[in-house]
């Protein structure tokens, strides 16, 4: 039996006569990188969203670890060890890169809406906040004030504040979206590396990166459930091609979620 740390059943999310998620069924099993790809409009982000609960399903569950977490708010689900990442940097852009992971961090204080406490209280801080951005490669960078980063670094802080959370299942939504070549190779890179000991589910445009890192694969289509298997199934099925490209020839390789 497969250890699923995430399940959905039936998930369903209408809006005035419109279906964006239709009783789609999804199984994430512990320790696997799983990525969630369709064409435009498939309806990936708002099957984040629903999963996250910044939208509520019209109809269906979601489990975590067993337990039904369908009705819980945004923050009751992050307690439970559940974070996301958005497809836009969501950083604090004139903080520090140490001040922006010791945000994330404040949770374990319980201060974490507390931004007027004093710098001392957040100096116990500072050697898990330079621990993480090790992690992630910036550790030269914890004193830079973050607008000043290059995109790619930018996208790696996010995934150090996220860490910042002690996530059991991470959520990342987009992470190489508009980057180049190498940004997109350091950042696939890092998502491998902090893989390890995580659940993480992306939803990811890039089939390079789909293809080098992830164990398993779902595929919506107007926003149901096409297909799911390994890349080589995925790549293999007259379905997906047909999704993608619009015909059932040619390569999913660099196709366009």
């Amino acid at each position: 039996m497969a250890d699923v740390i995430l399940e959905t059943k039936g998930l369903t999310k209408e809006f005035k006569g419109f279906t964006a998620v239709s009783e789609v069924n999804l199984q994430v099993e512990r320790g696997h990188i799983h990525a969630l790809i369709g064409p435009n409009g498939a309806g990936k982000t708002t099957c984040f969203n629903l999963l996250t609960k910044f939208l509520s399903p019209t109809y269906g569950t979601i489990s975590f670890n067993g337990v039904d977490i369908t009705r819980l708010s945004s923050a009751e689900i992050v307690r439970h060890g559940v974070v996301r990442s958005f497809q836009i940097s969501a950083v604090f852009p004139h903080l520090t890169v140490l001040e922006n992971v010791r945000v994330g961090l404040q949770r374990s204080l319980g201060t974490s809406f507390h931004f007027w406490k004093s710098e001392r209280s957040l100096l116990s801080l500072n050697d898990r906040a330079m621990a993480l951005l090790d992690e992630v490669g910036l550790a030269g960078f914890a004193d830079s004030v973050t607008v000043d980063l290059p995109y790619g670094r930018k996208r790696a802080l996010e995934i150090a504040t996220t860490l910042a959370m002690d996530p059991e299942l991470m959520l990342l939504d987009e992470p190489t979206q508009g980057m180049g070549h190498e940004d997109v190779h350091r950042v696939t890179e890092l998502i491998k590396k902090v893989s390890a000991g995580r659940t993480i589910l992306m939803v990811e445009h890039n089939m390079s990166v789909v293809a080098g890192i992830c164990d398993r694969i779902s595929v919506l289509q107007r926003g149901a459930l096409l297909a799911e298997g390994t890349y080589d199934e995925i790549s293999g099925n007259a379905e997906v091609m047909e999704a993608y490209m619009g015909t059932t020839s040619g390569a999913l390789e660099g196709a366009h979620a």
